[in-house]
């Protein structure tokens, strides 16, 4: 069996953090937006379940089954707003959604 050594193993989790992060900053579409917070997650899912094998510890599955449950959440939440704000902008650019902060009075 090959081991690759723990420090390797969380430098592939930052990796993979750094290529959501980046992005998350870069692209502007909401869709690209919202699977690189899904990389970010699984990114930082990875280095739980790896720390946890290497200090023979359930606790790094049990934080990655509670990370794909928010993950599982943040998704289906996401996805709806995407949908709603589709229906209304008809784009998924995330600057053409930005009018919504400019909302300073609300009419009844």
């Amino acid at each position: 069996m090959i081991s690759i050594p723990l420090e390797i193993q969380l430098m592939f989790a930052g990796m993979l953090f750094l290529i959501g992060l980046t992005g998350l900053l870069v692209r502007r579409n909401v869709i690209f937006m919202l699977m690189s917070i899904e990389i970010m997650l699984n990114s930082a899912g990875l280095a739980f379940v790896m720390a946890g094998t290497h200090w023979m510890k359930t606790d790094g599955q049990a934080m990655f089954i509670f990370i794909l449950t928010v993950s599982a959440a943040e998704v289906s939440v996401g996805l709806a707003l995407i949908l709603q704000a589709f229906h209304h902008y008809k784009t998924l650019d995330a600057d053409a959604m930005s009018k919504l902060k400019d909302k300073k009075t609300i009419q009844l």
